[in-house]
């Protein structure tokens, strides 16, 4: 069978529309399949509505503490009808950017359905068959639930139908203390529900402790209750609530239940097989190219092994289209990859924390500026987290930043981390005043500040300074 198009993308998310969009402005023939919304979990049921329902709390919360700054406090009324409205306002507005037609108008054909692989280079989706020498499988992750007893027979929200709710919890229990779960604890919390966040380990623990305590003590301070180190034993309905039973046998009573314990990949109707695909529980095995071991096959985004971040998926569907429609061997490289907890204070993180860098390289040097000092933090009444630069071998490896805003100040940082920039580029920076972006000039300069100031450095002050007094 002759080839239907050069370039088949399974999948319309991130990763997908990036690299659809990518080859058909390269000037390739491009299938994109989908069987869902055309801008997959962020756009729908992810990064952007849980980014507008903590715009939502935030406002609420300002309301609430605004005594601090000498304004009356104004009585917190949360309409939580209009915060749905505004979080599917916000889907909206963006959606154009993802949509069919925008697509469509670059050369793409974008079809709706359910692909599955017929070989390696065919796909069969509702009554068609489409062939191409190169296909990007894009298809994301799903909610993963948990082996819990009683979970199917009681109601139960995942971000997939979190969203969708037009009237506010009055209790909401979450099951996990990663990102998602931390995020919606602290938004909830300020938009009036009663929250209570179960973790059977550490709250953010891919995450820098000292950063992670900030987070967590503002949260416990706004009144979530958390429970680390606590496992649901089993849940059970009880009257209009559902009961959670801890693995010490107490109990609490929630109106609602989010599960946001992770998420998973599923494969059972793609037929990876026939393809000649490999893959593991954790997703499709890829290389730096993002091939799998189907060379002419590519996966990008939550559906291969590594992690799952929008920013990711977008990134990895430009290396796709590089490969694809140039030949170009470009390659993924996570030495920089970004990440930020989204809660108050914000907690981001590009490259390795700390502990990663110690257990790695052993000897480190690390260099702490707090938000303490910052002129415009204290300006703002936002003082709590600092800056954390950590080198290993004189090298950049990690920043951890936790304080307001801290995700809009890791670009620097990534490019230092890259070789783009340095760390004494950054000390040597004129940086706006005042700005919290100082804390990274103090930071970097920390590095440094030995070595300027060193015994024979002074030595040549004072000798210029003799000379000068001749």
């Amino acid at each position: 069978m002759a080839d239907t198009h050069d370039v088949i993308v399974i999948g319309a998310g991130a990763g997908g529309l990036t690299a659809a969009g990518g080859c058909a402005r390269f000037g390739l023939k491009v299938a994109l399949i989908e069987m869902g919304s055309m801008g997959g979990d962020c756009l729908n049921t992810g990064c952007v509505p849980s980014k507008a329902l903590i715009a939502a709390a935030a406002s609420a919360q300002a309301a609430a503490t605004s005594d601090r700054f000498g304004i009356g406090r104004g009585h917190r009324q949360v309409d939580f009808r209009a915060v749905h409205a505004h979080v599917h306002r916000s889907i909206e507005r963006i959606a154009p950017n993802d949509s069919r037609e925008r697509f469509e108008a670059m050369g793409v054909e974008v079809i709706a359905g359910a692909a599955s692989f017929i070989n390696g280079r065919s796909v069969a989706v509702g009554d068609r068959t489409l062939s191409a020498s190169r296909i990007v499988i894009a298809t994301g992750s799903r909610p993963r639930l948990p082996n819990l007893p009683g979970l199917s027979d009681v109601p139960f929200l995942t971000n997939e139908s979190l969203f969708d709710l037009t009237e506010r919890p009055r209790h909401l229990a979450i099951l996990g203390g990663g990102p998602i779960g931390i995020e919606m604890a602290q938004a909830f919390r300020r938009l009036g529900s009663e929250v209570t966040l179960l973790e059977a380990g550490r709250c953010l623990a891919h995450e820098d402790p000292d950063a992670a305590a900030i987070v967590l003590a503002r949260l416990r301070a706004e009144g979530v209750c958390i429970e680390e180190q606590t496992c649901a034993a089993k849940v059970r309905r009880q009257g209009e609530d559902i009961c959670i039973t801890f693995g010490s046998g107490r109990e609490t009573l929630a109106s609602h239940l989010l599960v946001a314990i992770g998420r998973f990949t599923d494969f059972e109707r793609l037929g990876l097989s026939a393809a000649g695909v490999a893959y593991s529980e954790s997703g499709i095995r890829v290389d730096e190219r993002r091939r799998t071991s189907n060379r002419r096959i590519f996966a990008v985004g939550d559906c291969r092994e590594g992690p799952r971040f929008t920013h990711v998926a977008g990134h990895e569907g430009s290396v796709v289209a590089l490969n694809i429609a140039l030949g170009w061997p470009a390659k993924v490289d996570f030495r920089a990859l970004p990440r930020v907890t989204y809660s108050h204070p914000e907690l981001a993180q590009v490259g390795i924390t700390e502990a990663v860098a110690r257990e790695r390289f052993g000897s480190v040097d690390v260099r702490t500026a707090p938000f303490s000092h910052d002129d415009r933090a204290i300006a703002e009444d936002e003082t709590e987290g600092f800056v954390k630069m950590v080198r290993a071998k004189r090298r950049l490896v990690g920043v951890t930043i936790v304080g307001a805003h801290a995700g809009e100040m890791l670009l620097p940082w990534t490019l230092a981390i890259r070789g783009k920039a340095t760390p004494f580029a950054i000390a040597d920076a004129i940086v706006a005043y005042p700005t919290r972006t100082e804390r990274s000039k103090a930071a970097a300069f920390a590095a440094y500040e030995g070595l300027i100031f060193q015994a024979q450095v002074k030595r040549w002050a004072a000798l210029l300074a003799r000379l000068r007094r001749r």
